[in-house]
């Protein structure tokens, strides 16, 4: 029988209850002691609530007694297993040697097929996890397999006077992580209603992103620079069945070529140098049941095309350093602005990838060809600057809608998108007319011859030559925004203005 007794603070009141209890031979079991009260748990089947009252009776302070269904300390640990159990990851319990103390269900479930309770046996016989990891100071994650399913094990230390007693570890599945990792990625779920325009041209490229959709195969995105390649992306995959899974993007032009191969296809323990100790999943492994999306394809190098040909094959792949074979369910849509059959001539991209990558095509406008659509891109673009720079969203004058539209947008809705933004925070009336937008897009004619520099300020012939170029390549690339234009402009080599880009960081 479990009991509460009320009584008054007063020092020595549960010895003496402790006395009465021992008199009469009562074997308790348990006491907790709490202000104002006290609690017994009495190992007796046949002793009845008014036995215990009775006997108390006596008691200076005692101020009443019943019968209760749990100690304090039970109801507080079903407390506690009832909130562990509402986690849907697994979690586990470990002491300092790495034996299980406890489990909630999720782990519980998860270690459902052994034939008996996990409890008080190693960590390690079912994970591959170094017990050096459970015994570090500091919270920090894993990369581990348990039953041979690989996880990322967040592992929090449990101390106690300075000393680490064990750790407390949370396994997150690595599609979950795929799916946060999405969301960090964007956190406005970009469908296709929220691609822009009513002309012919661009509903008919929305009416086949959603025939595609429909489709688990491959796509191919191409346009110029700024047509919204990845807009389109993320609308095919919120428009498939794939919507409640990862989109993963990676822009191949932006990583070295052992860095990329490492951020697709992950990573072993002790791969290469400055790897991690725990290895790493690639982004084909965490958007599993999603879609993974290949920015600027074309730039990828010649050695990670054919590792990428041959994972297209059948969607099997190894990390890099490692033995065991994944199979990634993903659908994988990739887009580049370059002409792949000049790439192809010219042995820069593989015929066959081509192919495998160009079972769907989704051929994405220039601004120029969808000119109809520049005013409602315009008024979108206005009021979202204007929220931006909290100002007053001002009224477009026809003449300036009209010199918006006349306007060539090389770099298309992107340029167009930034345009706004500049006309809108540089604004301090109510309305944007067409000196405004003139003074915008066409700001550096005035200043299209070099300026030559003085003598005072050449130091030899290789700094004025690198002043020159500097401000060459700063003018002329706004109205030139990709290296390939930029090169076909000047008459010299994509590579050469790449490098000298780089070199003056024009960006």
């Amino acid at each position: 029988m479990k009991v509460e007794i009320k009584s008054s603070d007063r020092i020595g009141i549960s010895q003496e209850i402790l006395a009465v209890f021992a008199g009469k031979s009562w074997n308790v079991k348990a006491i907790e002691v709490q202000r104002h009260f006290t609690f017994v748990y009495i190992d007796s089947d046949v002793l009845k609530i008014n036995e215990i009252t009775d006997s108390l009776s006596h008691i200076e302070g005692v101020k009443g007694c019943k019968k209760i269904d749990l100690m304090p300390s039970e109801l507080r640990e079903n407390h506690l297993s009832t909130l562990l159990s509402r986690i849907p990851d697994p979690i586990i319990d470990l002491d300092s040697k790495g034996n299980i103390l406890a489990l909630n269900r999720a782990a519980d479930k998860l270690f459902s097929s052994e034939q008996k309770s996990i409890v008080g046996q190693s960590i390690e016989k079912y994970t591959d996890i170094n017990l050096k990891n459970i015994n570090k100071p500091n919270e920090h994650s894993v990369s581990i397999k348990v039953l041979d399913t690989h996880y990322i094990a967040d592992v929090s230390p449990v101390v106690a006077n300075k000393k680490i007693k064990g750790a407390v570890i949370t396994l997150r599945s690595i599609k979950k992580l795929g799916r946060q990792l999405s969301m960090i990625q964007s956190t406005i779920e970009q469908g296709i209603d929220n691609i822009l325009g009513e002309s012919e041209t661009i509903q008919l490229v929305i009416s086949q992103t959603l025939r595609f959709a429909e489709l688990d195969l491959p796509v191919l995105i191409s346009g110029e620079t700024g047509t919204g390649k990845e807009l389109f992306a993320r609308a095919l995959h919120q428009s498939s069945q794939r919507k409640n899974g990862p989109f993963l993007t990676i822009n191949c032009a932006s990583l070295p070529e052992q860095l990329l191969e490492s951020e697709l296809f992950g990573y072993e323990s002790g791969a290469f140098t400055g790897a991690s100790k725990s290895g790493k999943p690639g982004l084909f492994e965490l958007a599993a049941g999603g879609t993974v999306f290949l920015d600027e394809i074309a730039e990828m190098s010649v050695y990670l095309q054919a590792k990428l040909l041959r994972f297209l094959q059948d969607y099997r792949f190894r990390r890099v350093g490692g033995t065991k074979e994944f199979i990634a369910d993903i659908k994988i849509v990739s887009a580049s602005h370059q002409n792949f059959n000049q790439l192809i001539e010219d042995k820069k991209f593989r015929e066959d990838l081509y192919y495998r990558l160009n079972v769907l095509r989704l051929e994405l406008p220039s601004l120029a060809k969808r000119s109809d659509d520049i005013p409602m891109l315009v008024n979108h673009f206005v009021k979202n600057a204007a929220t931006h720079v909290d100002q007053i969203v001002p009224i477009i004058a026809n003449d300036a809608m009209a010199a918006l539209k006349a306007y060539s947008w090389p770099g298309n809705i992107r340029q167009l998108e930034n345009t706004i933004f500049r006309l809108v925070a540089l604004n301090s009336n109510k309305e944007i007319t067409r000196d405004d937008v003139n003074a915008i897009l066409y700001q550096s004619d005035d200043s299209s011859t070099i300026k030559i520099v003085s003598q005072r300020d050449v130091d030899d012939w290789a700094s004025a030559q690198a002043n020159f170029e500097k401000q060459l390549l700063t003018e002329l690339y706004p109205h030139y925004p990709t290296t390939r234009k930029l090169a076909k402009r000047l008459k010299v080599s994509h590579n050469k203005i790449a490098m000298k880009l780089r070199a003056y960081n024009i960006e």
